[in-house]
């Protein structure tokens, strides 16, 4: 049985953390519980995780605005019928581009069905969706969090996590991701709560407006 985070078990999540370390308390107790960050588990949040890789949310979130606008509904078949000057216009790079079109033959050719995925490990999730061009660990730890409310995920490759950690610990710049993953080790099985709160803590103290 899986086991999923929902409106009703993330604030105690969120405090089975906090009770076992003093600084992810010190979060909730200035600055509150984070929002339920969900998504739905469908081909346009892979999409938007896509967009995301590697740049702002602001300029993520522009690209698939554009891209919503354009083809009303984003499905796999809306997306193969545009051309490459069409995903341009939408401010797709080359890159990501090819990533769309192979997700999106992947899913209109039956090698992937996200709805199976709902209901298996985190890591056949993970050696699934890691097959596809484009996708890698990152991009599947977002999906886990938002799309599949998985309660133990820590994308180590997230660079906001990363920074919200070492601020909230104190950390040196250089500490390094095995240093990070051992850190974490101590909020099993409930990492993704910690992480939740370690964006909060950024998106707050940054002055940042996720989505929009």
């Amino acid at each position: 049985m899986m086991v999923r985070y929902d409106k009703d078990s993330l604030h105690p999540g969120c405090d089975a953390v906090a009770a076992i370390d003093g600084d992810l308390k010190k979060i909730i107790t200035t600055l509150g519980y984070p929002p339920l960050w969900v998504r739905p588990n469908t081909f346009a949040t892979l999409v938007l995780t896509i967009l995301e890789q590697q740049v702002s949310l602001a300029s993520a979130y522009a690209a698939y605005k554009k891209l919503n606008e354009k083809v009303q509904a984003i499905t796999p078949q809306a997306v193969l019928e545009l051309t490459d000057a069409d995903l341009r216009d939408c401010y797709f790079s080359r890159q990501k581009t090819g990533y769309v079109r192979s997700l999106a033959a992947a899913l209109l050719n039956k090698e992937l069905n996200l709805e199976a995925l709902h209901n298996e490990p985190d890591a056949v999730v993970r050696n699934t969706l890691k097959k596809l061009k484009g996708i890698g660990d990152w991009t599947v730890d977002i999906y886990l969090i938002h799309a599949l409310q998985r309660t133990d995920v820590f994308p180590i490759g997230d660079l906001a996590l990363v920074n919200a950690l070492r601020m909230v610990k104190q950390l040196p710049a250089n500490v390094s991701k095995e240093d990070l993953l051992q850190l974490a080790e101590r909020w099993r099985p409930n990492r993704t709560f910690a992480t939740l709160l370690l964006w909060h803590y950024y998106i707050q103290t940054r002055g940042l407006k996720p989505g929009s």
